[in-house]
């Protein structure tokens, strides 16, 4: 009999209506057969390691999110590939400390079993899956002290072995399942101490997802329910603005969010509990946070040093949330504010960088945006490794979170939010203030900044206007001086607008226009008016975190005492 056979046959049988026998006007409280066996359950829970306890699943959940089938085909062939990384499975050892951490994190959260499935049937892939379970057990099930132990990592490897117990546990072999299931009781009483210690955001989330899921799916886990449920909403509650976004701010990990949502919905459907309103609320605003992210070719945009990511994993995410949401438009916490008009999106960011106590890798890129025409990026944002740690030198992703490396207005050749050498944020923007408009056929967004006044007196303020047939986007620049006296020398400044990969820039004769030619889509144009028009080298890194030679179209000048005012505009060419 099949692992999912036992448990249908070990589930109480439906009791037809009028058949069940009730306790009626009782006030005795729960009989002593009852509390005895709640206390046992509790205990039980608590208690350390010890060979007689029995532990089950009272029910498998159904992992919504699809799995990368190439990915799962290549673990079939004994290779596990993450990114652009590759290992053989036959010189595998999860002992290894030399592993970079986005290779690490996906073999121990067995995030792996959602590709294997997608590529392989229970048994084919079970055999494989099983194999690798032992090598982990023997390598980390024992030993508490070890990086693989980390809270989030438990709260996602329950998530995983939970969903897919039908290729981890179908093994006849008693003693390898006996090991699993107690590794897998043992790590959720673990977490369940140590879920608040995690990392605030979307590690301590996942932390107590993974406590939720034991709670709802181990028999004998539901006393602890009301603590992990509790849990689950505190670190909601503080990492989630009201809008659904994250207040780190990142599409990286706000994709991660959604990801760990649906799973959490499928674990309250298997453990025929009602999720909470406010996770369903949570679910349906980070989806939309989310879409609200994404430009013309269906992916990321580069912003908080992520990049585009793969755009099979964003619709797996998307269509196993079930959510009908739309792109979130005028967000307040989120912050990146979308127009569309027909094939063209633009997006800016108009807040400031997340704060360095919730996100390590804050970037000074407010007022930046990013601009597509169909499948095409036109203007983007170098970007950053996002979960490819490793793939970049340090120096190199320290600079990429620099205003200069964003499509945005650079004064003094400082950033906006001061970078410190640790990778802190320092000064810099503290407000930003956003108007939007959409009526007579253009949408219009007048943003401004604060991020320069303290030390060269002028506020940065951006107008973008994205005309009705898509076809036409202007912009202009200004610094208002905010200062009465000025006695210091003008100021140099430069507008950035890095191009999209395949995008070839000509400078026309007059010096004030540039000429672009899309691989694959339409011609446009540009021009400008306020300073000196070049086209200068640069970088974009790809979704899996390489970085690839580029061009950027770059207005510089100095900026007089009184201000300045720049005006420019993107056109398609036919």
């Amino acid at each position: 009999m099949s692992l999912l056979e036992r448990i249908d046959a070990a589930s109480e049988p439906e009791i037809e209506q009028g058949k069940r026998l009730i306790r009626a006007n009782d006030h005795g409280g729960p009989s002593l057969g009852n509390r005895m066996a709640r206390g046992w359950n509790r205990w039980s829970w608590r208690m350390p390691l010890g060979r007689r306890l029995t532990i089950k699943l009272a029910t498998v959940p159904k992992d919504p999110v699809a799995g990368d089938k190439t990915v799962g085909e290549a673990l079939l062939h004994g290779h596990v590939v993450h990114g652009s990384e590759q290992l053989d499975l036959d010189s595998l050892d999860f002992a290894r400390a030399d592993l970079s951490p986005p290779m690490f994190d996906y073999l121990h959260s067995f995030a792996w079993l959602r590709d294997l499935a997608a590529a392989a049937t229970r048994e084919k892939g079970g055999r494989l899956a099983e194999k690798l379970l032992h090598h982990w057990l023997d390598a980390c099930a024992a030993d508490p002290d070890q990086p693989s132990w980390r809270s989030e990592l438990w709260g996602r490897r329950i998530l995983f072995w939970t969903a897919y117990a039908p290729f981890i546990l179908s093994s006849r072999d008693a003693a390898y399942r006996s090991a699993l299931l107690t590794a897998l009781a043992r790590g959720a009483r673990y977490v369940d101490r140590r879920a608040d210690r995690a990392a605030a955001g979307v590690a301590r989330i996942t932390a107590w997802s993974g406590v939720v899921a034991a709670a709802l799916l181990l028999e004998g886990g539901i006393v602890r329910y009301g603590r992990a449920e509790g849990g689950l909403l505190r670190a909601l509650g503080e990492a989630l603005h009201e809008d659904g976004g994250l207040v780190s701010r990142s599409p990286d990990e706000q994709l991660a969010l959604v990801e760990l949502l649906c799973q959490l919905r499928a674990i309250y459907i298997a453990g025929r509990r009602q999720m909470p309103e406010r996770l369903q609320d949570a679910l349906s605003g980070s989806v939309g946070a989310l879409l609200g992210a994404t430009l013309g070719d269906e992916a990321l945009s580069s912003w908080q040093g992520g990049n585009m990511l793969s755009q099979r994993r964003l619709a797996a995410a998307i269509e196993g949330s079930g959510v009908p949401a739309r792109p979130l438009r005028q967000p307040s916490g989120w912050g990146y504010q979308r127009l569309t008009a027909r094939s063209a999106i633009v997006i800016l960011d108009g807040a400031p960088p997340p704060p360095s106590r919730l996100f390590a890798g804050g970037c000074a890129s407010t007022l930046a945006f990013e601009f597509s025409d169909g499948l095409s990026r036109l203007v983007v944002n170098c970007g950053g490794v996002g979960p490819w740690t490793g793939k970049l030198s340090p120096e190199l992703a320290h600079a990429l979170r620099f205003t200069a490396a964003h499509s945005t207005l650079t004064l003094g050749d400082r950033n906006s939010t001061a970078i410190l050498d640790d990778g802190r944020l320092g000064k810099g923007v503290r407000q930003v203030e956003i108007v939007r408009d959409e009526t007579g056929g253009t949408a219009r967004i007048e943003g401004s900044h604060d991020g320069y006044v303290q030390r060269f007196g002028f506020t940065h303020q951006r107008l973008l206007n994205l005309g009705a047939d898509g076809r036409e986007l202007k912009g202009e620049d200004h610094l208002l001086s905010r200062r009465r006296k000025w006695r210091g020398d003008p100021i140099p400044f430069a507008a950035r607008f890095h191009l999209g990969p395949g995008i070839e820039a000509a400078t026309t004769a007059d010096g004030q226009g540039a000429l672009l030619r899309v691989r694959g889509g339409n011609a446009w144009q540009f021009r400008c008016r306020g300073g000196k028009l070049d086209v200068e080298d640069s970088l974009w890194v790809d979704g899996t975190g390489r970085p690839r030679g580029t061009s950027q179209l770059v207005i510089s000048g100095e900026a007089p005492p009184e201000g300045l005012a720049l005006s420019w505009l993107f056109q398609r060419a036919a």
